[in-house]
């Protein structure tokens, strides 16, 4: 009997040749914080990059500075051939107003996706209008033949939305073929969110896992899953795997890598969890067991 299976590996020391990657399935390559370059059949993706310095600068003097703790893996202007730039919300380290120009002046026919809310922050940030793809909740849009994008709206920590009704925080459900990733934004659990993830066979889920404090929060600094919440979302969806991320960026909202790490050894996990690690490539392939 033919019977589908799915796999994902892990490759230390894997710097971010994302060009070079022509194995089967998906590369990814973590960026830090929330960010990933994803690779599939010589398409390129950037998700979510932070690799500027923008927020020490807009905050330095003030309680919570944000120092970077890494310095960025990858130079920004080494970054071509780049064909979608891909942001979950405004946030500048998810849609990084320092990082956008270098991408617009090195990659001409990049596209930029963000959800329709942003659409005038999106023009301030230097993206034209005709190289935008706007997402909402629910809203899909096919960007190659094999390749298409879904909405899922994200509470962070609210389901916020503007005045015309488009969510603020997005999700997205990407899917290459016959495998699918969803990358939730910055999000917490909320009730409906199962469902409307439930239907798409999700592979690989890449969740935030650095929490939430009503201290941060006090500073207008929203918060995501506790890694224990990322965890009970993808047993409830049975996504055989995860990479958990956000985290290691700035010191007053991180986790330690290495609690993750131990947790994950203690416990007999039902899935796969692998979390996120410089400069190594995670490669999801999917095949034929004859």
């Amino acid at each position: 009997m033919v019977k589908p299976v799915k796999r994902l590996s892990v490759k230390n020391g894997t710097d971010y040749r994302y060009r070079e990657f022509t194995d089967p399935g998906i590369g990814l390559w973590w960026l830090g914080q929330a960010g990933f370059i994803l690779q599939f059949q010589k398409i390129t993706l950037l998700l979510d990059p932070y690799l500027s310095n923008v927020l020490a600068m807009k905050y330095r003097g003030k309680k919570y500075p944000h120092i970077r703790m890494i310095d960025p893996p990858v130079a920004p202007v080494s970054l071509t051939d780049i064909d979608y730039f891909i942001s979950t919300h405004s946030h500048s380290d998810h849609m990084d107003p320092g990082l956008i120009p270098v991408i617009r002046q090195n990659n001409p026919d990049c596209l930029f996706i963000l959800p329709e809310a942003l659409i005038n922050i999106g023009l301030e940030r230097g993206i034209p209008k005709n190289k935008m793809i706007c997402m909402d909740d629910g809203r899909k849009a096919l960007l190659k033949e094999n390749i298409s994008i879904y909405g899922v709206a994200s509470a962070h920590e609210e389901l916020d939305v503007d005045s015309q009704g488009h969510s603020l925080y997005l999700g997205y459900i990407i899917n290459f073929g016959e495998l699918t990733v969803y990358h939730s934004g910055d999000c917490i659990p909320y009730p409906g969110l199962q469902e409307k993830l439930n239907s798409f066979g999700i592979d690989l889920a890449l969740l935030p896992v650095n929490g939430r404090s009503d201290i941060l929060r006090r500073y207008s600094i929203a918060g995501n899953f506790y890694f224990a919440e990322a965890l009970q979302l993808i047993y409830d969806l049975k996504i055989p795997f995860m990479i958990p991320h956000h985290y290691g960026m700035f010191k007053f909202n991180t986790v330690n890598v290495n609690d993750l790490k131990k947790t994950i050894d203690e416990h007999n996990l039902e899935c796969n969890v692998y979390p996120a690690e410089l400069n190594m490539l995670y490669q999801m392939e999917g095949f034929y067991d004859w």
